[in-house]
């Protein structure tokens, strides 16, 4: 088997979360074969995750970015996203979101240069993003956050080490910035949208 067939069965896979048993079909191969050549590619992939993984990088004290000036030390920004599914009739309500959708509820870690770094996926579109994060959070090879570093999220998680929230009650999102900032709370808000949303994190 060449390398293109190996990848293109390891990427099938993870991608549609196929079984074995369609790939012998799909690919005329043995079921042996195509867990063989699975296991060969992830482990391929797990040697080299040096160069394929993105680490994050902080934004130094020096930094003449715009938008990320204002947060030293800051790895990026985390969201969570609705990604519409098709669930069995039973499913429907763990998945239904406040806005009436059926959807999986998907976190998303990017980097200050829009690369991401982490992503949970899975969760019902009712989870909120909070329990999103913990979920993240405690798993063994899950989304770790380096002492003394942090990530700018919205208001729906935790302000907490290794997170950084807006003010409440204050104007935030860009489309609320017609006028200039009256306080430093405003102002902080205003930097903190701007790092988080230009360009849109997803």
């Amino acid at each position: 088997m060449d390398v293109e067939e190996m990848v293109a069965i390891f990427l099938h896979i993870i991608s549609h979360d196929v079984k074995n048993r369609i790939m012998r079909r799909q690919f005329a191969r043995s079921g042996e074969t195509v867990s063989r050549q699975l296991n060969v590619v992830l482990n391929a992939i797990l040697c080299l995750h040096e160069l394929l993984l993105k680490k994050p990088e902080p934004v130094l004290g020096d930094s003449t970015d715009s938008r990320w000036k204002w947060f030293k030390n800051c790895l990026g920004a985390l969201d969570g996203t609705y990604i519409k599914v098709n669930v069995l009739a039973s499913d429907r309500p763990r998945y239904r979101t406040r806005k009436n959708e059926i959807a999986t509820n998907v976190l998303g870690v990017v980097s200050p240069d829009m690369q991401f770094i982490y992503v949970l996926s899975g969760w019902e579109g009712s989870a909120a993003d909070s329990r999103v994060l913990r979920d993240a959070i405690s798993r063994m090879n899950g989304f770790k956050v380096p002492q003394g570093y942090y990530y700018l999220c919205d208001a729906g998680y935790p302000n907490s080490e290794g997170f950084l929230t807006p003010y409440r009650g204050q104007r935030y999102h860009l489309n609320d910035w017609t006028l200039p900032p009256n306080t430093p709370q405003e102002f902080f808000n205003m930097k903190h949208s701007s790092g988080r949303f230009r360009p849109r994190l997803y």
